[in-house]
């Protein structure tokens, strides 16, 4: 394509192009030396919008479930410790300071202190991770330059909670060079990378996250970022819904006022498609997570790569002649057992959709249900975004030594809470990493507490998250500018157009060169010779 087709993007108000930046996030936090584990529930987080009286309720549930439930933890080794390496500072902050964060006084060298992270004196290593990430992520820092002299998002004020590492405070900081204003919060209470918080509190931004969060500080921090004095929100950057959730059930009037939401989760998409049909969704919002340049790089490839990221770290096992059951074969299952396969895993997919089921069939996978392999699995991942994929029952079926992990976004698919009894014990090997031990001394490996393994566990591509990442903030540009009444209270996908910008943006990275269509080609195919490419319904 020619250079001056590169260039076809610049952001107009008319929001048939736009500029980007990512967010699917990395999440790879320090490893801790102290002993002492905090233990965290992992209990449905409480619905912000619920009585005193559900909410004591609740609490009551919850202390009863940590009291019957027996928890020892296991000393770190300094080998353990430092087999589990990850892409942060391995000297950081611990995530169980006796301290809550929410109970310190922080102000970064500036003064400024409308923050909230685990410490501010690690900003410096933080800052570092960022710089790296910076290297791998060429689409979203190419829309950073393109976009700075225009200042599309000027005066936007965005709310955004979504994981915070490296990957995601390039988003941040590019979203700010292009004019918005910005408070962020973790959607994900393991997958904060506190270094990373601190540098981007040091910089000046409003952050308000740290790896380890409670339910109540998981919630209290979306608040602190909702309902802030004299700064009103106008824009939401959503993963999995939590900030746009608490926003319409605590501050309806305020919900109101927001100009458009961006959201990049399975489950959040879920919610707002909820909200349109029951007639709730009073803004208009944008499913990126349906789009095609985020469906296939961001669930395809980056969990392709991340899955054997995490189980090598998390467990160091050999997966040559293991057994795995696959649950799901949607996007995220095909990378998954791409990968598995390639490294010799006997792999079993189990599938609700036919379509789904007759791919993992050609592509030489046995379509199982998990009842009738999960005595012989070593690994068992769910990749649905559904909830009780994997029940106690299934789990007391399990040979000893079974690793269980969930690669979906939601984190019901694996029923956890089902393993909080008296007659269980469950003993910390290292971070993110139980056994879960059965009266009959079988025990099982549960990674990440049944949340996300790749981000809780290790890392996610950067590359991968420049593309996410500059999906989200065209989806931002778009609906911010966007003429009144362009969008109506529904939900949206991103244009075509849009996808195909972002794949421009980052070609340049493999000296990828695009063949232009001639008038006739271009007639004869019925194509504008700068695109869209593909009518809306083709399936790459």
């Amino acid at each position: 394509m020619s250079s001056e087709n590169l260039q076809m993007h610049q952001i107009n108000s008319s929001g048939d192009s736009s500029l980007a930046h990512s967010q699917n996030s990395q999440s790879s936090a320090s490893m801790q030396k102290s002993a002492n584990i905090q233990f965290v529930s992992d209990l449905p987080i409480t619905d912000p919008g619920q009585s005193s009286k559900e909410k004591d309720k609740d609490t009551k549930i919850s202390s009863a479930l940590k009291k019957s439930s027996r928890y020892r933890s296991r000393s770190l080794s300094a080998s353990s410790t430092d087999s589990y390496s990850s892409a942060s500072y391995t000297g950081s902050s611990s995530e169980d300071d006796d301290v809550s964060p929410r109970e310190k006084i922080q102000s970064n060298t500036k003064g400024f202190n409308d923050f909230c992270v685990r410490n501010i004196h690690q900003h410096a290593f933080g800052r570092r991770e960022i710089e790296i990430a910076e290297q791998e992520m060429p689409g979203i820092m190419a829309l950073r330059k393109r976009a700075s002299d225009d200042k599309p998002l000027k005066n936007a004020k965005i709310v955004g909670c979504t994981h915070i590492n490296a990957q995601t405070a390039i988003l941040i900081e590019t979203l700010a060079h292009l004019g918005a204003s910005i408070r962020w919060a973790a959607c994900n209470i393991y997958s904060t990378q506190n270094e990373v918080a601190a540098a981007l509190a040091e910089s000046g931004f409003s952050i308000f996250a740290w790896r380890g969060e409670t339910e109540e500080d998981f919630w209290w921090c979306i608040d602190k970022c909702v309902n802030a004095e004299n700064w009103q929100p106008n824009m939401i950057l959503d993963d999995g819904g939590d900030a746009t959730h608490l926003m319409l059930k605590k501050y309806p009037a305020m919900f109101k006022m927001i100009k458009g939401i961006v959201e990049e989760s399975v489950t959040g998409v879920h919610r707002l498609y909820q909200l349109s049909k029951s007639g709730k969704l009073s803004v208009p919002a944008m499913n990126v997570h349906d789009s095609v340049i985020k469906t296939k790089f961001d669930n395809l490839y980056s969990c392709k790569e991340s899955i054997i990221d995490s189980l090598k770290r998390s467990t160091d096992i050999m997966f040559g002649g293991k057994q795995v059951a696959l649950c799901g074969y949607g996007e995220v299952g095909k990378g998954c057992s791409q990968a598995l396969k390639a490294l010799g895993c006997i792999v079993y997919v189990t599938e609700i959709d036919p379509i789904c089921a007759l791919q993992a069939s050609v592509d030489g996978f046995r379509v199982v249900k998990l009842n009738e392999i999960v005595r012989n699995v070593d690994i068992v991942i769910t990749t649905t975004g559904n909830k009780s994929v994997v029940t106690r029952e299934h789990m007391e079926k399990m040979k000893n030594g079974c690793i269980v992990c969930n690669m979906g976004h939601s984190n019901t698919e694996i029923d956890v809470k089902d393993l909080r009894t008296p007659d269980l014990t469950w003993e910390k090997v290292r971070s993110q990493v139980d056994h879960i031990v059965f009266p009959d001394g079988k025990r099982i490996i549960l990674l990440a507490e049944g949340r996300l393994v790749n981000l809780s566990c290790s890392s996610v591509p950067s590359f991968i998250a420049s593309i996410t990442a500059a999906t989200q903030a065209l989806a931002l540009i778009e609906l911010y500018n966007a003429q009144p009444g362009r969008y109506k209270c529904d939900v949206y996908l991103l244009s075509r157009k849009m996808d195909e910008y972002v794949a421009i943006l980052h070609l340049p990275t493999f000296d990828a060169h695009l063949t232009e269509l001639s008038d006739e080609q271009a007639k004869y195919m019925g194509l504008s010779k700068a695109g869209p490419f593909k009518p809306n319904y083709y399936r790459y």
